[in-house]
C-alpha cells in the first residue's frame, strides 16, 4: 500500500509540474511596481502559471529578449532601429502604463524646490555646485537656500529612467545634447551611482545635500521630497498622474509601431518628464510552449489590469491605444 501510494503521489507531483507553464522576463525598474502586482495576481487567477520578472534594468532586459533568453523583456525606452535590426530576435513594442521620473533632493531646511531644464542639466554637467547658486535662486524666489555642495546621484546600471531623463535634458539643454546626450548609459560628467531606482532612491535619503532622480513612486513609497519642473509652456508641474495624461495627450497620431517620445511635450498642464514604458513582445516565440499563456497574459493587463495602475501612481493607457494594442496581440502567431 505504501508502494503504491507513493508511486501515485510522484505520477500525481510528475504531472502537475507538466502542466507548469514558467513565462521568464527581464528588464525596466520603472514598471516594476505594477508589474509584480499583475504577474502575482494572474498567476493566482491562473494555477500552473509561473512568470519570473527580474527588475534588472531596461538595458539588461534589452540585451536579454534580444539574445532570445527570455520569454520576453520590458524597456522604458523605445529600442532604436539599429537595436532592432542588430537583435537576434524580432521584436513589437506594447506599451503598459504611463509614468513620471521626478527629481528627488535631499537639502537641509528645505521642503519645497523648483528647477527649470536648462539648470536640472547644468547641475546634472557639474555647471552648477552649489545649492545657493544663482540660476537655482532664479527658480526659487524666498526660499532660503543652503550654502551646501550638491551631491548629484545617477543610475550605475542600464536604466531606461535614465534615458527618459537624459531624453528630457537633452530636449531642453544644446550642451547636454551635444555632450553626454540620451541613452540608458550616459556618460555623466559628475555624481555617483546607484543601481536601479531604489539604489538612487536610498543614496539620496542617506546623503545630505544630493539630488537624484527616480520613478514617481519610489519617491512616493520611500518619502521622498521631489522638485517641480518647469514645462514646455513655462508652468511649474509637481508630478501627478493627470501631468502624466496631459503629456500623454500630446501625441496626435501614434505611431503603429507604438515608439514615442513624450518628455518634455507641449500643453498648459503637462508634466514635462513623461514616458511610456513598453514590454517587447518576440514575433515568433522564444519557447513555443508559453505562447498562449503569454497572450492570455498580455491581453490580462490590458483589459484588467489597466484599472489598477492608478492605485500605483501611473496612468493608464487612452483607451483607443488600448484597442490597438488589442489588435497586434490577438494577431501574434
Amino acid at each position: 500500500m505504501k508502494r503504491t501510494l507513493v508511486a501515485v503521489a510522484v505520477l500525481i507531483f510528475a504531472w502537475s509540474t507538466a502542466q507548469a507553464q514558467h513565462l521568464t522576463a527581464a528588464g525596466a525598474t520603472f514598471p516594476y511596481p505594477i508589474y509584480s502586482k499583475w504577474f502575482a495576481e494572474y498567476s493566482a487567477a491562473h494555477p500552473g502559471v509561473e512568470i519570473n520578472y527580474q527588475s534588472i534594468g531596461s538595458g539588461g532586459g534589452i540585451r536579454q529578449v534580444t539574445s532570445g533568453l527570455v520569454d520576453f523583456g520590458a524597456s522604458d525606452m523605445p529600442m532604436t532601429d539599429e537595436m532592432l535590426a542588430a537583435s537576434k530576435v524580432k521584436l513589437i513594442h506594447l506599451p503598459t502604463v504611463l509614468g513620471a521620473v521626478v527629481p528627488v533632493f535631499n537639502v537641509p531646511g528645505v521642503t519645497d524646490l523648483r528647477f527649470s531644464g536648462p539648470t536640472l542639466a547644468d547641475i546634472y554637467l557639474g555647471k552648477i555646485a552649489n545649492w545657493n547658486d544663482p540660476a537655482i535662486a532664479k527658480d526659487n524666489p524666498g526660499v532660503k537656500l543652503p550654502d551646501q555642495k550638491i551631491i548629484v546621484v545617477h543610475r550605475s546600471d542600464g536604466s531606461g529612467t535614465s534615458f527618459i531623463f537624459t531624453d528630457y535634458l537633452s530636449k531642453v539643454s544644446k550642451e547636454w545634447a551635444s555632450g553626454p546626450g540620451k541613452g540608458t548609459s550616459p556618460s555623466w560628467p559628475t555624481g555617483v551611482g546607484g543601481k536601479g531606482n531604489e539604489g538612487v532612491a536610498g543614496l539620496v535619503r542617506q546623503l545630505p545635500g544630493s539630488i537624484g532622480y527616480v520613478e514617481l513612486i519610489y519617491a512616493l513609497q520611500n518619502h521622498i521630497t521631489f522638485g517641480a519642473i518647469k514645462n514646455a509652456a513655462g508652468n511649474w508641474e509637481t508630478a501627478s498622474i493627470a501631468g502624466v495624461t496631459a503629456a500623454a495627450a500630446s501625441i496626435k497620431e501614434m505611431p503603429a509601431d507604438f515608439r514615442v517620445s513624450i518628455t518634455n511635450a507641449p500643453g498648459a498642464d503637462a508634466y514635462p518628464i513623461s514616458s511610456f514604458t513598453y514590454l517587447l513582445i518576440p514575433v515568433e516565440p522564444t519557447n513555443p510552449a508559453n505562447r498562449a499563456v503569454l497572450k492570455d497574459l498580455l491581453s490580462w493587463i490590458l483589459k484588467s489590469g489597466e484599472s489598477e495602475v492608478s492605485a500605483l501612481d501611473y496612468a493608464p493607457l487612452p483607451e483607443s491605444l488600448v484597442q490597438k494594442e488589442l489588435n497586434v496581440v490577438y494577431s501574434l502567431k
